[in-house]
């Protein structure tokens, strides 16, 4: 029994569930039913609400405390009850990412054999994630009937992406074209959808800069900043409890940070995530206990360490900030290696396929292409072709089999890019010198997407290398700064006057946590903006900055501490 079924349980009276939220759930497969997840929200909202009780022991006034309360039981509802769409709104984005490759095989495969039907399908079998899917299902449904299922596909998501209906009519209106005008029209239907990504990802850009820089402002930079101010307003006599300061840096400003950083990554429009890389690969270890006992290691060793260098106070902080980074960087650490592999496999292709596709068209075969692809393109491309011309040879496999099958050269590499191209060269093959053309258009097409990635990154890169920086570097030194600042102005103060002070100790520790906070939304913002959400990528990157941020606030507040 799962947490959801188990929260839903403790609920025994009927509820009502909207149909949206019924589709969000069916969208991201979730074995849960509408209701359920209802009942779940309103027993999570109860249960934060009376563990959050103790705050109406604080020093906060009354009203402030039992409002804090009731935020905190209406806020966990809300979550548990709009979760749903949001993972379904990030998936989609994740999915839509898919689409100018999607269109792309399929133009590609009407480039090699004109028959709609049989790319569309071709379209769909080899491609992964949610939109594949869903082309699949519409192409099933299709069967027996005059259409192809493309057309329908588009109507259902163009509301989320409009070009990828332009695109649709395009292809089916080149199934029928005269063959010179058909490849001008698939051109077209491949422009259309590349237009569309850009286009849409310079409007989202656009209108992300002005919330992403008062994120940055408002949420990070001055709520740091105002740290080293309140020890004077303490000795000008109007004394600040550390009670407030738990409020508004570890539960009000957190609050903020997620909810506009969720405003930001469910209104991207395409993402282009990293490849899917699961525990299955052979490359990945199974165990995932090794990283965490070095973790918890590195967390006793900080905390041991910190403490011995007089800031005790700064030990738990040290001990959980380090030993999470470590953790993590070590479990995902393997899926990071893998991707970088895929990456140095796909830096090539186009090469490759440039040199295949002008051999090809000369009248050489196919198999004989890709075995001197293998000689003359270098590093991992040219290593892939090479041990698919040696397998050809040495077990007289075909190109499909000499990529894809069970001993192939890409079995083990989980690039989306890299294996479809093996699926095209593969009709290729059957296909001959007529398709030399087409290949190279493989390459132009391939090399035209991977440009649209990097212009999209680079469109938001002012916004993400902000917040990753914030996060790892900047912030964790402006708060470890202003909390040594704090300190040695209140001491300064209590030596003046007797006047009641600020307990810097405790502020170190708030302060200590939300830069943790930072490290973790920010990064999550970051990825998520430039490659969309993925868990094994926001983990590492997570733990890698979690490690940085602690070490520099610790440090600052130390060094800092030395010289105030």
């Amino acid at each position: 029994m799962s947490v959801v079924d188990a929260l839903a349980r403790l609920y025994p009276w009927p509820v009502e569930a909207s149909d949206e939220l019924g589709d969000a759930l069916a969208f991201v497969e979730s074995g849960h039913d509408p209701e359920t997840v209802v009942r779940a929200g309103y027993v999570a909202g109860c249960l934060a609400t009376v563990l959050s009780t103790p705050l109406v022991l604080s020093p906060l006034p009354l009203w402030g405390s039992l409002l804090s309360v009731l935020a905190v039981g209406l806020c966990v509802t809300h979550g548990v009850h709009s979760s749903p769409h949001l993972l379904a709104a990030v998936r989609r984005t994740r999915a839509l990412g898919d689409t100018p490759a999607l269109i792309g095989r399929i133009v590609l495969r009407m480039g090699i054999q004109p028959a709609t039907e049989s790319a569309v399908r071709f379209g769909a079998e080899t491609g992964e994630g949610p939109l594949a899917a869903s082309l699949a299902d519409h192409v099933d449904r299709a069967a027996g009937t005059p259409r192809t299922g493309l057309l329908s596909f588009a109507e259902e998501w163009a509301d989320r992406f409009p070009a990828v209906r332009r695109s649709a009519h395009l292809v089916v209106s080149a199934g029928s074209a005269p063959e010179g005008e058909r490849t001008r029209t698939l051109d077209r239907a491949l422009a259309a959808v590349l237009d569309g990504t850009r286009d849409g990802m310079a409007e989202f850009t656009a209108k992300i800069r002005g919330p992403a820089t008062g994120l940055y402002a408002f949420g990070v930079m001055l709520p740091l900043a105002l740290v080293a101010l309140v020890p004077a307003a303490t000795m000008a006599g109007y004394p600040v409890s550390i009670w407030v300061f738990v409020l508004v840096y570890n539960l009000l400003l957190p609050a903020m940070l997620v909810a506009v950083g969720t405003w930001l990554l469910v209104r991207r429009p395409v993402a282009f995530p990293p490849p899917a890389v699961t525990r299955a690969h052979p490359d990945v270890p199974d165990r995932t206990w090794p990283p965490i006992v070095a973790g918890l290691g590195v967390a006793v060793g900080g905390f041991v360490a910190i403490g011995h260098l007089g800031s005790a106070v700064l030990a738990p902080i040290a001990a959980v900030g380090l030993g999470l980074g470590v953790a993590l960087t070590g479990v995902y650490h393997p899926v990071a290696t893998v991707r970088g592999h895929v990456r140095d496999v796909e830096e090539h292709l186009v090469d490759a396929l440039y040199l295949i596709g002008r051999q090809v068209a000369e009248g050489e075969s196919v198999e004989s292409a890709i075995d001197h692809a293998g000689d003359r393109v270098p590093g991992e491309t040219g290593d892939v072709f090479a041990d698919a011309a040696g397998l050809q040879r040495r077990l007289h496999l075909g190109v499909y089999d000499a990529f894809l099958g069970p001993y192939g050269s890409l079995a083990d590499v989980p690039s989306p890019r890299a294996r479809s191209t093996a699926s095209l060269l593969a009709i290729a093959a059957e296909e001959g010198q007529p398709a030399g053309h087409a290949i190279v258009s493989m390459a132009d097409h391939l090399e035209e997407l991977g440009e649209v990635e990097r212009e999209t990154r680079r469109q938001l890169s002012a916004v993400t290398d902000t917040l990753e920086n914030t996060a790892s570097i900047f912030g964790p030194m402006v708060a470890g700064s202003t909390v040594a600042l704090a300190g040695g102005m209140v001491g300064s103060g209590a030596e003046a006057a007797d006047a009641a002070t600020l307990p810097t100790d405790a502020l170190a520790v708030v302060v200590g946590i939300y830069v943790l906070t930072l490290a973790v939304v920010l990064t999550t913002v970051s990825v998520g903006l430039r490659y969309g959400l993925d868990r094994s990528l926001v983990g590492y990157r997570v733990g890698r900055t979690l490690t940085a941020a602690t070490a520099i606030y610790v440090c600052s507040v130390i060094v800092a501490g030395a010289f105030v």
